[in-house]
């Protein structure tokens, strides 16, 4: 008598390919609400705070504030951008569509990593949709400083790929943006996104030290010249990133049913 037995083969890079990043793309991109958040509300928020006429003029570091205002709106869009590419998870999950792959050779290193693949691709069109608004409207910043705030800003909001997948692990999908929405506005405002630090108390200019938005966008916006403690923003950037993907690690290795 004998026995066999059927092994699965692990495809290479554990089923990572540029096809399924393709069609993931493609599937967030017929979301019309994913497409207004990343491409339209950002753009808006800068239109709205960044191009009095007066900041065209009134210098920033080595830009004007029109640039300056741009850069942090950027980073607002990359973090909504990224967290709702990241939170995709919780609507798969709903779905039954997590279960289904796991019966795929698709390993769960290379599921989270087109997950954040498709997050920074997202978190990178919202940056570049702000940057060229910016530059129409009259944001002033040299195009090398430019183009390291993008990288700078796109790089950081990493943290929020992770932020997004823990949180789509975390919370049921038909709660999911609207909590994570208001949330992210409430940490941008908190991490001098909307308001320069220099313009708050002491107290929350201190409590904006501990919020995810504040090195993000410290580190973004570097480039301009001193804008607080660089080495704590990075500090800063690192913990956040470490507990977010500690965490979405926790909640996906506990994910075995369906919710």
């Amino acid at each position: 008598m004998t026995t066999s037995t059927t092994t699965r083969t692990v495809p290479p890079l554990g089923g990572f390919s540029p096809t399924f990043l393709r069609l993931e793309l493609r599937r967030l991109m017929r979301n019309k609400r994913a497409v207004i958040f990343t491409l339209v509300m950002p753009s808006a928020f800068f239109l709205l705070f960044g191009t009095d006429s007066s900041y065209r003029t009134e210098r920033a570091g080595h830009g004007n504030v029109t640039a300056y205002v741009m850069v942090s709106m950027a980073v607002y869009g990359a973090m909504i951008a990224t967290t709702s590419g990241g939170a995709m998870v919780a609507t798969e999950r709903a779905l039954g569509w997590s279960r289904q792959l796991r019966l795929t050779p698709l390993t769960p290193v290379a599921y989270v990593a087109v997950k954040v693949a498709v997050a920074m691709t997202m978190g990178l069109v919202a940056i570049v949709a702000v940057f060229v608004v910016g530059h129409l409207v009259g944001a002033d910043l040299a195009l090398g400083r430019l183009v390291l705030c993008g990288v700078l800003a796109w790089v950081c909001t990493l943290v929020f790929a992770a932020f997004g997948l823990f949180m789509g692990y975390l919370l049921p999908s038909e709660n999911v943006m609207q909590i994570l929405g208001p949330a992210l506005a409430l940490l941008s405002f908190a991490g001098g996104l909307f308001v320069p630090l220099e313009q708050m108390s002491d107290v929350f200019a201190l409590v904006a030290t501990f919020t995810p938005a504040y090195g993000v966008g410290v580190l973004a916006r570097s480039p301009f010249g001193e804008d607080g403690s660089i080495w704590l923003a990075v500090v800063n950037v690192l913990a956040w990133a470490t507990v977010f993907v500690l965490g979405a690690a926790w909640r996906m290795s506990r994910d075995t049913q369906r919710v």
